[in-house]
């Protein structure tokens, strides 16, 4: 085989530094690149915050929630009527030794600043953990060494509901004593879990949701009405006030109608998972990336910039690049330059893209604005793509964990999409619009009568939609609404 050298020109792309900083912008939310513009911030010396801002102060002012105006205003009549409220901001600069504090310095009292009662939310920033909520009540409460080892077991393999799932051997299976004799027991356990089971919130502590009710109907007051009954229900028939058959329910507990109805509206009135309440999952709140609304009626867009650092190039630091200049300091700000000008395009690009896709959405759904849901029209990416010109992936990047701001709500930019159905004109109906249907239709039925899937079929057949029964059936379980079974009631 005979060796030799030929010329070959073909294309490929290249995913560059700037492109994939570009791309990777692109798909941030807007509290993800408020932190990137942070970080590049302090890494990157050639960039600054724009100072050239109108003033702070009076926007801040005029900015400043409605609630947070009343309570300064409360503040201020409060001082005025009671001089409890009195804060006196001056100290004497000699002291005598033994001065009391309070005397000199007197903080608003603690009645006057709390109504008297428990608040769950002040124990539970104090405790910090529903764990330490309980260990917090377990310091209050007399118990010996040994049954409080016990206890702090529990509370360890306690979950976030507030239920032991565990058996209580195992729980306690760590702790050994060296003589036989002393050895835990079963009843002993028990009697200490008992105890605990009297902690707040009601129902703690408890292994089964039977027990975890039962526990907080035996603290009501004896003279509550169908407490008794509520009692036999949780005990026996826990199952057949789940199935919602009621008539079923009556004739095997041998109750009258109103006291089964009062029954079960205690019954309903109790919490099955205690611990929620208390649970440590942080809430994360949507910052909206853009906003929607209409002035002189058209749908007008705008992004959402207010809490983004405005950032520019430091002008002191680019003026000492000499281009003569090879050293390692001429070079480090040349590269910090050519770093921070293609970071602040990248910001640029990526708002300029998101503006015209939010833009492009609203033109198309101006009916969702209008009339809410049941006017949403079927789109897919490929319809914002070829209108804009852009690749299908550059509209799935823009449109994904980012949120418009209507005045119906806020939603994320891919709750505008949904598949369609036919409909009997020719024409197609987006599947949005035939939930938002269901719904109204679900909600103006019957509570006796509820309609079923074959109903609801005909009933959006009567109004042109062909959808099958099981895509009727899979859009109610998509809404969280239970079959027409489940839905009746006396």
């Amino acid at each position: 085989m005979r060796q030799g050298l030929q010329l070959k020109i073909s294309q490929q792309l290249t995913m560059t530094p700037q492109l994939q900083q570009a791309i990777r912008l692109l798909q941030l939310s807007t509290l993800d690149l408020r932190q990137e513009m942070i970080e590049q911030l302090y890494s990157n010396p050639l960039l600054e915050i724009d100072e050239d801002i109108p003033e702070a102060a009076s926007a801040q002012d005029s900015e400043r929630p409605t609630s947070e105006t009343n309570q300064v205003a409360e503040a201020e009549r409060n001082s005025e009527q009671n001089p409890e409220y009195e804060w006196n901001d001056e100290i004497p600069k000699d002291l005598p030794v033994d001065a009391n504090w309070d005397d000199v310095y007197s903080p608003p009292s603690a009645a006057a600043s709390s109504g008297g009662e428990v608040n769950l939310e002040q124990v539970y920033q104090i405790t910090e953990s529903f764990q330490g909520h309980l260990e917090w009540q377990l310091n209050l409460t007399p118990f010996s060494d040994r049954d409080r080892e016990i206890a702090s077991a529990f509370i360890d393999s306690i979950d976030s509901s507030g239920f032991i799932a565990a058996e209580l051997s195992d729980i306690t299976a760590h702790i050994q004593y060296d003589d036989i004799e002393d050895q835990l027991h079963e009843d002993e356990l028990v009697a200490v879990l008992h105890r605990l089971q009297q902690f707040d919130p009601p129902g703690v502590f408890a292994r089964s949701i039977s027990e975890c009710l039962t526990i907080q109907l035996n603290q009501l007051a004896p003279e509550t009405d169908h407490l008794q009954s509520a009692k036999h229900l949780v005990s026996d028939f826990l199952q057949d006030i789940a199935s919602m058959d009621n008539a079923r329910l009556a004739k095997k507990t041998g109750l009258d109608r109103d006291e089964l109805q009062g029954a079960l509206q205690l019954v309903r009135s109790l919490n099955p998972r205690p611990g929620e309440a208390l649970s440590s999952n942080d809430v994360e709140y949507i910052v909206p990336d853009a906003y929607v609304e209409k002035i002189k009626g058209r749908w007008r867009v705008k992004l959402n910039d207010s809490n983004m650092p405005r950032l520019r190039i430091n002008d002191s630091y680019s003026s000492l690049i000499k281009r003569s200049d090879s050293s390692d300091q001429n070079q480090f700000l040349k590269d910090n330059l050519a770093e921070a000008r293609w970071f602040l395009r990248s910001i640029e690009s990526r708002n300029e893209t998101l503006m015209r896709v939010a833009m492009t959405i609203v033109d198309l759904q101006r009916g969702f604005l209008d009339h809410g849901p049941v006017a949403m029209k079927p789109m897919v990416l490929s319809d914002i793509a070829t209108k804009l010109e852009l690749h299908e992936s550059t509209i799935s990047r823009v449109t994904t964990s980012k949120y418009l701001a209507t005045p119906l709500g806020i939603f994320e930019l891919k709750y505008f999409f949904s598949s369609h159905v036919s409909t009997a004109g020719g024409g197609e109906c987006s599947s949005t619009a035939v939930c938002a249907i269901l719904k109204e239709m679900i909600g103006a039925e019957q509570p006796a009568k509820p309609l079923s899937d074959s109903k609801l079929t005909s009933l959006l057949e009567q109004q042109g939609i062909q959808v099958a029964r099981r895509t009727v059936a899979k859009y109610r379980e998509s809404l969280g609404i239970p079959s027409s079974s489940q839905r009746k009631r006396f």
